[in-house]
């Protein structure tokens, strides 16, 4: 029986909101447009496969699929303490630091409340803010892509809840200053939580400072949400961590859905930590690539924000999706964001050699 009559009746605020664009697969760009072997560099992964240590942890957590997780993942929790140098009691651990993200919005907004971020920065900001009927401040990048601190805390009012700092941002790849981060942590006062969103901590030149043993320590109000995704290569099994006050972190706990990171996630959470030493390795080549790619796309022409994460970020502003849909005809997939510039992972030497190769046929945008 069909009827013109849309079932059910969503929220207003969920029929409003944009869906989460995750990057296109290569696959969906060999369909489109009739090409062979292309590579994906839209969606920020580690182009390495699991290290075997976190292989064989999963293998050895799937014989025990047919009972729950630990819903606190308490071992997991205690391993990130020891590694990070905290207590166990300030770690949470979440599906993938996105979830974590979503965790913080609905522990902390109600409709009307207001939460700041800069813009452009992680797209599930807007879309959260909007869950949450909370009211979005943005405040304007600069002109070299990094955050307005100043306009940022000129911001904040009464009604401030929450102020999000994605460092390295994404999709920029710039870095906020730590001393930043303590001005912005004072302005805000205890009532407003401040999250540090380090997605893309392991890939910071190796002498930044630390948020988690020089900020965290001195600001009660102060969250620092991570992932193993990226660096750990385990963005197919989705697990993140937040470090903060132990009082913040059982408030968002209240929220997480039950068992929300599987056993097999919190395996090879385990295994990767345990193996830290393989994983820096691979972060290191990654780091050394992108500055090699950097340093091609400066020889064509190209200026670029100073990138502390795994990608490259390219202003193309007007001609944005002529580049994504030209680059894509060649076998790379980027991602796009209409009307500013396009996010580059860094992948694998030959990946990488294969986008340089196409950019430069491309040239540089006017």
């Amino acid at each position: 029986m069909s009827s013109q009559v849309r079932p059910g009746r969503p929220r207003s605020t969920v029929e409003a909101l944009p869906a989460y664009r995750p990057g296109r697969d290569a696959k969906q760009a060999q369909q489109d447009h009739g090409v062979v072997d292309a590579v994906k560099l839209a969606s920020n992964e580690n182009p390495e496969g699991p290290i075997s240590a976190v292989e064989q942890a999963v293998l050895h957590a799937v014989r025990g699929a047919n009972r729950y997780a630990d819903h606190r993942g308490a071992e997991l929790r205690a391993r990130i303490g020891s590694w990070i140098g905290v207590d166990a009691e300030q770690v949470t651990i979440g599906n993938g630091s996105v979830g974590l993200l979503q965790q913080i919005f609905l522990t902390y907004l109600d409709p009307g409340d207001e939460i700041i971020f800069g813009w452009r920065s992680f797209e599930v900001y807007p879309i959260y803010s909007q869950l949450t009927g909370a009211q979005m401040v943005r405040v304007p990048l600069r002109d070299d892509l990094t955050y307005d601190v100043d306009g940022i805390i000129s911001a904040i009012t009464p009604a401030t809840k929450v102020i999000m700092l994605a460092t390295p941002n994404n999709p920029t790849g710039t870095l906020l200053d730590a001393d930043d981060i303590v001005r912005i942590a004072t302005a805000a006062g205890d009532g407003v939580i401040v999250v540090i969103d380090e997605a893309y901590r392991e890939f910071v030149d190796a002498d930044t400072p630390d948020p988690v043993s020089e900020v965290v320590p001195k600001f009660r109000n102060v969250l620092v949400t991570r992932t193993l995704s990226k660096a750990h290569g385990l963005a197919g099994l989705r697990v993140g961590y937040a470090v903060g006050d132990p009082e913040v972190i059982a408030d968002i706990d209240k929220v997480a859905v039950p068992f929300h990171v599987n056993a097999a996630a919190q395996a090879a959470a385990i295994a990767a930590i345990d193996n830290i030493d393989e994983i820096e390795a691979r972060c290191a080549v990654i780091v050394s690539e992108r500055s090699r790619v950097e340093a091609r796309l400066s020889e064509l022409g190209w200026w670029m924000p100073v990138h502390q994460a795994n990608f490259v970020y390219l202003s193309t502003g007007a001609e944005t999706m002529t580049y994504a849909t030209e680059l894509e005809k060649r076998g790379i997939v980027i991602r796009p964001f209409d009307g500013e510039g396009i996010r580059v992972t860094i992948g694998s030497a030959i990946e990488n050699d294969r986008f340089l190769s196409a950019i430069a046929e491309l040239g540089v945008t006017k």
